[in-house]
C-alpha cells in the first residue's frame, strides 16, 4: 500500500479532475493487489476452474433451492467426482491469508513473517501450509466457498452475498465461523 501511495504522491494531476484522495486509493488498492497476485503462487487456470465451480454452484442452488451436491456439481462441470474433489483441494491449497489476528499476542505476527530462510525454517512453513491447507479442507461446502471468494477471488462480504444469495450478514457469520474454526484447529501453530 505504501508503494500505491509513494507513486500517487508523485505522480498525481490536479488537472486530470479528480481528487488525490480519489486517485490516491486507486493507486493504492492496485499496488496491494498487485503485491498479493505476485504472491499467489497458484496458477490462472485454477482460479478459473474455481471460477466454474461457483457458477455451477450457484446454479445448481437456483434450480434446487437447496445445497448443491458435490456429485451435481462435477456432471454440471462435466468432470469426473474426483476431478472436482482435486480443484477443491487445490483451491484450499492455495488459500493465503492471515492467522495473526489476535490482540492479546503482539509479537504473533512477527513470527509468522519470518525471514529466516534456513532449511528447519523451510520445512515449519511447508509444514504449516500442509496443515492449514488440510483445517481449511475440513470445513463445511460453504465456509470453504466463502473463504475461496473473499481469499482467493478477493470479493468483499456484499459481493460474495450475492454470488451465494445469501445476506451480508450471512457471509460475515460464515466467515467468522472459519476463521474461529480455523484458528482453534491451528492453535499449536499460534503458540
Amino acid at each position: 500500500g505504501m508503494v500505491g501511495l509513494i507513486e500517487a504522491a508523485k505522480n498525481y494531476d490536479p488537472s486530470q479532475g479528480a481528487s488525490f484522495e480519489t486517485y490516491a486509493g486507486i493507486r493504492v488498492r492496485g499496488a496491494m493487489l498487485d503485491d498479493v497476485r505476485h504472491a499467489d503462487w497458484s496458477p490462472r487456470s485454477l482460479h478459473r476452474k474455481m471460477r466454474q465451480v461457483r457458477e455451477a454452484i450457484h446454479d445448481i442452488e437456483n434450480e434446487t433451492g437447496r445445497d448443491a451436491k458435490d456429485q451435481e456439481i462435477a456432471d454440471r462441470l462435466e468432470i469426473t467426482l474426483d476431478d472436482y474433489h482435486a480443484i477443491r483441494r487445490d483451491s484450499s491449497n492455495a488459500q493465503i491469508f492471515s492467522l495473526d489476528q489476535t490482540e492479546d499476542d503482539p509479537g504473533q505476527q512477527s513470527r509468522l513473517q519470518s525471514s529466516q530462510t534456513e532449511p528447519l525454517d523451510s520445512l515449519q512453513k511447508s509444514s504449516f501450509k500442509t496443515n492449514l491447507a488440510q483445517v481449511i479442507a475440513t470445513l463445511g461446502e460453504r465456509e470453504q466457498m466463502v473463504m475461496s471468494l473473499y481469499y482467493n477471488e478477493e470479493l468483499n462480504l456484499k459481493e460474495i452475498g450475492l454470488v451465494l444469495e445469501i445476506s451480508e450478514s450471512r457471509v460475515c457469520q460464515i466467515h467468522s465461523q472459519a476463521l474461529k474454526n480455523i484458528r482453534s484447529k491451528m492453535a499449536d501453530w499460534m503458540t
